[in-house]
């Protein structure tokens, strides 16, 4: 119960700070406005540097030990951490993806994606979820594949017909 919370906290963590990029106060006129749409947004790599008041190390400290309950490993640096964080989140709102069956470990910006999925789409989804994060320099997919197996009746819980 308590990796839930842990990981419904680093939803909400992520999805704040998301949704607060989108807060801008910035109004435009015409007079202007061609000017900013000719100036290209730039886009900015999450280091320890520009995350500073984003992601802290005590953040990125409860991080590494939510994701050694569930046997994953991240690196020692703040990045490594916050890239951790971004693709849980993102793989947990998902629908193609069954995150608590994915392990996602981030060193050196480097990610492994290890467990077992259901279908080849899920691991490909997995895989570009990973691919498509800031910061991550390289995707490692070692998911396999492994249908769910079915569950079959058990013995005598066949239907007989009724005694009229």
């Amino acid at each position: 119960m308590k990796s839930k919370w842990s990981l419904l906290a680093a939803i909400v963590f992520v999805g704040s700070f998301v949704f607060s990029a989108c807060n801008n106060t910035n109004t435009n006129t015409n007079a202007n406005a061609n000017a900013n749409m000719a100036t290209p947004a730039a886009t900015v790599t999450p280091t320890p540097e520009n995350m500073r008041g984003q992601y802290s190390e005590k953040e990125a400290q409860e991080e590494r030990a939510r994701a050694k309950q569930n046997k994953e490993t991240i690196g020692d640096t703040l990045e490594d951490a916050w890239i951790h964080t971004k693709i849980v989140a993102k793989l947990i709102g998902d629908t193609k993806t069954p995150e608590r069956k994915i392990n996602v470990d981030v060193v050196n910006n480097v990610v492994t994606l290890r467990g077992t999925v259901d279908t080849a789409e899920a691991k490909a989804e997995a895989e570009r979820v990973a691919k498509e994060t800031d910061g991550v320099k390289q995707v490692k997919n070692e998911l396999k594949i492994a249908p769910a197996a079915k569950a079959s009746p058990k013995a005598g819980t066949g239907k007989t017909k009724p005694n009229y």
